[in-house]
Parts: C-alpha cells; structure tokens; sequence
C-alpha cells in the first residue's frame, strides 16, 4: 500500500441525506449480480465510489455493472492505466482507479471531463486523491470482510435519495 493510505474508509458527502442499504455477499458471483442488478437500472449520469481494502470486490463489482449496463468488454482493473471505457450503445462507463495516484495530476482532468458526460457511468475506486472533483450527490459502496468468513463479503450501499427505487431493487 503506498504511503500516506489508511485501511478503506467509508467517506460520503454530508450535504444530501444518505440512505443506506446492505447486502451480505457470499461470493464474487454474488458481488456481479448485485452490481448487474444495479447496472441495469442505470440511464447515465451516475456516479459510484467503491471503498475496499486490496482485493475487496471494486473490479470484480464493475464488471458485473458493466454488464448489467449492457457491454460484454472484457473488464480489469485499471490499476496501472488510471482509466479505462467500456461502451454500450447508449452509454459509456468510465472505470478510473487512483491507487498509485497520491497526486492526481493530469487524471484529475480526465475524471472531471468524465464526470460531464451525461451519458456515462463513473465508477472510482481509491478516490480519496480527486474526492474534490467528485459530486455530492454520489452512491458509496464499501466492501468489508465479514470475520468468521474470508468468502463473504458485507456491502454497505449509501446514497442519495434520488437512487432509492434504484437501490431497492438490486438484489445478490
């Protein structure tokens, strides 16, 4: 873990009133489903920030999101590229990962142009670096290990009001 980064932590704009939901997941399976399940509710123009430790779920939830948009682009981490696309017709999701990125530099911009797209998914992983940039009204998902069960996995969605239908009908 590069210098200066602390265990995940669950961070989220206090200027709308966050909801929150949580899922016990079992499996990387089960972690694509839900994420497909949440994809294919998306129109464009949402925002996601995925909190975890290393190896906690963040790729393997974008792919299932990238599908459940509707694009079968073959889906990793865009740990050493700091951004990657994967398209749809209609839409465009936008995978970046900052976790070598203590400053962001020149990605800051690519983000922020990302961020203008009404068309496109945004989905930031390790955004502690460009949190600046990111809307308020954003959905924060956090992954954490539940103790007795290195498989299982609990996901803790917060987010915005707006995303309450949204996010009452995802399921694992």
């Amino acid at each position: 873990m590069p210098a200066g980064r602390s265990k995940c932590r669950l961070r989220y704009v206090d200027y709308y009133i966050m909801q929150e939901k949580i899922f016990l997941i079992n499996s990387p399976d089960e972690t694509e489903s839900l994420a497909y399940s949440i994809g294919q509710r998306f129109h464009g123009g949402e925002c996601i920030e995925l909190v975890s430790d290393l190896g906690g779920g963040k790729t393997t939830f974008t792919r299932g999101l990238v599908r459940g948009l509707g694009s079968f682009d073959s889906v990793s981490s865009p740990t050493f590229t700091i951004g990657k696309q994967y398209k749809t017709d209609s839409i465009t999701c936008y995978h970046f990962d900052f976790y070598r990125l203590l400053e962001p530099g020149l990605a800051i911009e690519e983000l922020a142009e990302a961020l203008e797209d009404n068309q496109g998914v945004i989905v930031v992983e390790w955004a502690e670096s460009v949190a600046s940039v990111l809307p308020e009204k954003r959905i924060v998902i956090l992954f954490e290990n539940v103790a007795d069960n290195s498989q299982s996995r609990k996901c803790i969605v917060k987010y915005p009001s707006d995303y309450h239908q949204i996010m009452e009908l995802a399921s694992v």
